[in-house]
């Protein structure tokens, strides 16, 4: 069995680029939504024991108690910063899941799915591999999958995706690649918000979707997002394996 650790930012400071094209009730209801997708995912995954949402906002322990996930406080962790504040729970949870495998992803990934955290899974095939999912740019990391024992050193910020890969070699790691719609798409730029919304519409991501193609937002959005060049509205894409 495995273990999923989720960090959470305060939703009233998430999704600061997406300014230009929602206001901050609207950021703050995507986020959420988001990470409702992205919790109800994880908790209908019957390979995952274990999921712990790590957030100091003020709705974090509600909404971990409506998806069966425990919540830490990043306060309680007794660090700041995303890189701190992980390499602490994931040590703390290391020392208590054993043998097992563990899971950190991003609460912005509406398209992902249970395929997508079995593939996670299944590309960790030992415990000197470090699976490493790149956003659909292949710059950044949207999750990180390693065994218990080997806890990686978190990279997370610009260019992680090959941070990470550096990192894992100097940790004596095989850093192996896994390219997947479902955790490509991350919801930064206003160029995301296009590719979430070019995709079928039978797609995962239903309540991120919902939210987005809403009336009154769903207008103003179409109307701003037509002005994107063709290139960056691309659905998100990649390989269905592992390279």
């Amino acid at each position: 069995m495995a273990t999923a650790l989720l960090p959470l930012k305060d939703l009233v400071e998430a999704k600061s680029r997406l300014a230009g094209l929602l206001r901050p009730s609207e950021r703050r209801a995507l986020a959420q939504a988001m990470a409702e997708d992205v919790l109800a995912v994880l908790r209908a995954h019957p390979r995952l024991q274990r999921v712990v949402l790590v957030s100091d906002d003020p709705g974090a322990r509600l909404l971990a108690h409506e998806y069966d996930a425990q919540c830490w406080s990043e306060r309680g962790l007794g660090c700041r910063g995303l890189n701190p504040v992980l390499q602490a729970a994931a040590g703390r949870l290391a020392q208590a899941a054993g043998d097992d495998v563990m899971l950190v992803l991003h609460a912005d990934l509406p398209l992902l799915g249970g395929a997508d955290i079995d593939a996670a899974l299944d590309a960790c095939t030992g415990r000197q591999v470090l699976v490493v999912a790149p956003d659909r740019h292949g710059r950044g990391t949207n999750l990180l999958a390693f065994h218990n024992s080997v806890v990686p050193a978190f990279c997370f910020g610009a260019d992680s995706c090959a941070a990470h890969q550096r990192r894992a070699r100097e940790q004596g790691l095989a850093a192996q690649l896994l390219h997947r719609p479902g955790l490509a798409l991350d919801l930064d730029e206003p160029a995301d918000l296009a590719a979430l919304l070019a995709q079928a519409p039978d797609r995962h991501g239903g309540r991120s979707r919902a939210l987005l193609q809403g009336a009154e937002l769903g207008a103003r959005l179409r109307a701003a997002l037509a002005s994107l060049p063709l290139e960056a509205v691309a659905p998100a894409t990649g390989a269905e394996q592992g390279s």
